[in-house]
């Protein structure tokens, strides 16, 4: 059910008078939000508190091997947010990180197809390469193309 509103905290009534715990954008409280370990480890308290530990453990790991690899060749975002996806299987607050990235990242993508934003875009990096190709021109001009070596040496 859709209320037509947009406020995220809004709560829809049936028509019975019972409430429902849909939001009015449609995602339900408590959906996909607490553990999704399997109901044998989730009625033992000591298995389920190691299961936790072990899946904190594992997306640090994760999230870790990320972080380093943001200054080093390969794919640091994505692996910091597939740890971050490990940790949202067993964490609330994880779950939320990611409902919140998401929502960020399809706000950002919506304003990119914005022509306007676009445009500008397309206006500044023309700018731009003309800056460096006019600085780079003039570098020529003035120093001429010099090698970091000798050729003459070899």
């Amino acid at each position: 059910m859709n209320t037509g509103s947009d406020e995220p905290g809004e709560v829809v009534v049936a028509s019975d008078g019972a409430a429902d715990e849909t939001r009015a954008d449609g995602v339900k409280d408590g959906q996909g939000l607490g553990s999704k370990a399997p109901e044998f480890i989730k009625a033992r308290r000591a298995l389920h508190l190691s299961w936790q530990v072990g899946v904190f453990v594992i997306g640090l790991a994760v999230v870790v091997a990320g972080i380093i690899m943001l200054p080093l060749p390969g794919p640091g975002w994505v692996v910091i947010f597939g740890g971050m996806a490990i940790w949202a299987t067993e964490f609330v607050w994880a779950q939320l990180v990611l409902r919140w990235t998401k929502r960020k990242v399809t706000e950002a993508a919506q304003r990119a197809l914005d022509p306007a934003v676009r445009r500008r875009n397309i206006v500044l990096t023309s700018i731009g390469l003309v800056i460096v190709i006019a600085l780079v021109g003039v570098y020529v001009w003035k120093f001429g193309v010099v090698m970091p070596w000798k050729i003459k040496d070899q």
